[in-house]
């Protein structure tokens, strides 16, 4: 980790950079495949399967004898903790379930707004060197809550063209109607064309790496709406001198094993903390199976020694990381001047892992400063609301002026047409 003492402000956004691929350079390689997926249909998802994941599938879809075997591998261990940790994200998500509330804005008028689940949504779950299950969880729940018709999962197959046994049993827990051997490019590709077996979608979701979010970055230009730009994994931990160094270094590298791209961001004003921090990363490190790629992702992290605190908060909200860590005396005073973050992790034993799989929040956040303007997944994200609206003899009459006033001074005479004409009727009544 590169270590800066005092930055200039000037300095915090070029120092913080994330470590992504040239955009232009990504994206017309991501569109050559999405293209030839369009034209060529499953022969460019079994072509691009067989190049990105070294197994050539001929039928995509999971069968329910697959699934069943599947469950019969999982250790009944976890099962019951993929169980505990569905329960609590059910419960979180079900306290989001919105409320029809009736206003009348004026006598005889009344507005009201329904929430209306998505029809078809489609769920991206990363596998290869690490498959997550516990995506699964964190997507198909809230689909469930909303209740959305079609749950259609993609996730990619391993060499012998295997679902890991663990996605699948998630995914039957939780109701995933279909599940697709597909990864990748081609998955995001398949649920937005509607290709073979695997069906159009309205909505696609979930986390990826840069090529994924490319992918799910283009298609919604046109064809389906996504969820947020979800790409590489990220994590910022504030700290101060109240803070376990070995706790900061297990999650900073909790993010850094990920992947290569992803990044770590350790803020404190704690002068002494870094290198203490460092100790404990060079010991963790050296346990971790996946310690070649942790080290990949520290070598594009920072550490940052801020003395105000005050600092150290704006430096966060620039950042706007998708993970952050408080682990600081006043969490609870700092935390409420965070405007820019994905999901907050308050103490010293408020793990970012907790969230990542049990605790009860959604997983799926926004990256790369995107914090800035998008939510994490939360059932809001799997619901359209449509807005109704009911007038009375007596509310076109107190509403109509106002609205004929408003339409010719646009100069939209059938506009205001459509209220003279029923104001017109109402007085001839009279």
């Amino acid at each position: 980790m590169k270590t800066y003492i005092n930055p200039q402000r000037m300095r915090w956004e070029e120092m913080l950079k994330r470590p992504l691929f040239s955009v232009t350079e990504l994206r017309d390689q991501v569109q050559v495949i999405l293209t030839e997926i369009r034209t060529s249909g499953i022969h460019a998802l079994r072509k691009y399967t067989e190049k990105f994941d070294g197994v050539f599938i001929s039928t995509l879809a999971v069968s329910p004898e697959e699934v069943e075997e599947a469950c019969n591998l999982v250790d009944s261990n976890l099962k019951e903790a993929i169980t505990i940790a569905a329960g609590n994200i059910q419960k979180f998500h079900e306290s989001q379930v919105p409320q029809t509330k009736r206003i009348e804005t004026t006598s005889g008028v009344t507005c009201w707004q329904k929430a209306v689940a998505i029809d078809k949504v489609g769920l991206y779950v990363p596998g290869g060197s690490a498959p997550l299950f516990s995506t699964v969880l964190m997507l198909a729940i809230p689909a469930k809550i909303a209740g959305c018709k079609e749950i259609v999962l993609c996730t990619p197959p391993d060499k012998d063209g295997k679902i890991n046994p663990a996605i699948l049993f998630a995914a039957q827990l939780v109701g995933v109607t279909k599940i697709f051997k597909l990864g990748g490019v081609q998955a995001i590709g398949a649920m937005a064309y509607g290709i073979d077996c695997v069906p159009k979608v309205n909505k696609i979701f979930g986390p990826g790496n840069q090529y994924v979010m490319a992918a799910k970055q283009l298609v919604s230009i046109s064809d389906v709406a996504i969820d947020m730009p979800a790409g590489p994994s990220e994590v910022a931990v504030m700290a101060d001198t109240t803070a376990n160094p070995a706790f900061i270094a297990a999650d900073l590298l909790s993010q850094a094993e990920h992947g290569p791209d992803s990044q770590v961001v350790l803020v404190t004003n704690d002068h002494s903390l870094i290198e203490k921090v460092v100790l404990e990363l060079t010991s963790q490190l050296n346990q971790l199976p996946r310690q070649s790629i942790a080290e990949k992702a520290l070598a594009n992290s920072q550490s940052v020694v801020l003395d105000k605190v005050e600092d150290m908060i704006d430096l966060i909200n620039g950042y706007a990381p998708e993970h952050l860590i408080i682990a600081m005396e006043n969490y609870a005073e700092v935390a409420e001047q965070i405007t820019n973050a994905g999901s907050v992790f308050l103490g010293n034993y408020t793990p970012e892992s907790a969230g990542d799989y049990a605790s009860g929040t959604n997983h799926t956040l926004p990256t790369n400063g995107w914090a800035r303007s998008f939510s994490g997944v939360n059932l809001d994200s799997y619901i359209k609301k449509i807005t109704f609206q009911e007038i009375t003899p007596e509310g076109i009459q107190r509403l109509g002026p106002v609205i004929e006033t408003m339409a010719a001074a646009e100069l939209l005479d059938a506009h205001k047409n459509a209220v003279t004409l029923r104001l017109n009727e109402l007085n001839d009544k009279k």
